[in-house]
């Protein structure tokens, strides 16, 4: 793993949640660790393949003076997702401090810190009400229309029989390869807010339904929750979800099948 490191950027911005701090500039400080790969740049002493770390500082630095910002929570991500749109890299650890925050207590520093990478992640996605291609067609653009959210591959559509016992129309079924720096469930919600505005109603489980979008892999990760397995449930069962991932993901290596897609 290659790291750039930034230590201690000193910044003077306008934030905070009381109006004095929109107007009178506070010191801020950044740490950032930033992984990309530099050995090409090693090997050729060039500046051109690896990331300017002046160029971050500069970037880091305009979005702190440019905007004004309640929370530093917001200012963390924004400068974070910020790196990812405009450098090559897979990682960004970022801290922001705020060493004068207006605390009535004797302190160091106070401040935040996120983490974000670069995932490739698989969707499947199917439609069985209405022009069934107009909506998987819609649910395409909003996702590459999504902040963080990068489409690179879309299957051929799919005509499919209903799954459950429940649906009575024809599906029609594709899959999407992504490449976003959201966490599962940023993606999640944002998967939510696509179906909504295509007339998602949630009532009866796998009934008909405008838009369904499910995730299928996020890169390598196992996740286990209430509302949210990764890799999908059941999904090398459904041929409706395998055929469309045989066509753009052949190769990818399933983390708990153990195999790959076009294996299965």
């Amino acid at each position: 793993m290659n790291l750039i490191e930034i230590r201690g950027l000193e910044v003077s911005a306008c934030h905070g949640v009381h109006d004095y701090e929109k107007i009178e500039a506070q010191r801020f400080v950044f740490d950032a660790d930033i992984e990309t790969d530099f050995y090409r740049a090693a090997e050729s002493d060039d500046l051109r393949r690896t990331v300017n770390y002046s160029a971050l500082c500069n970037l880091i630095a305009g979005i702190a003076k440019h905007n004004t910002f309640n929370l530093i929570e917001k200012l963390a991500y924004e400068c974070a997702f910020a790196i990812l749109e405009n450098a090559p890299v897979k990682r960004v650890k970022l801290s922001v401090y705020k060493p004068d925050a207006p605390i009535k207590h004797k302190f160091g520093t106070v401040g935040v810190t996120v983490e974000t990478s670069r995932e490739r992640a698989y969707l499947s996605l199917g439609s069985s009400v209405g022009d069934r291609k107009k909506y998987l067609d819609s649910a395409i653009e909003k996702l590459g229309k999504t902040r963080g959210i990068k489409v690179t591959k879309v299957s051929a559509y799919l005509k499919t029989q209903p799954y459950g016992g429940v649906a009575k129309n024809e599906f029609l079924n594709c899959a999407a390869e992504i490449e976003t720096y959201l966490s599962p469930r940023q993606l999640l919600e944002e998967i939510n807010r696509i179906e909504a505005e295509c007339g998602r109603v949630r009532s009866v489980r796998w009934d008909d339904r405008t838009l369904d979008i499910d995730i299928i892999f996020f890169g390598r990760k196992v996740i286990y929750e209430d509302d949210l397995t990764i890799p999908h449930p059941d999904y090398f069962r459904r041929d409706f979800v395998l055929a469309p991932l045989r066509e753009i993901a052949p190769e990818f290596y399933c983390p708990v099948q153990n195999k790959k897609i076009k294996h299965l």
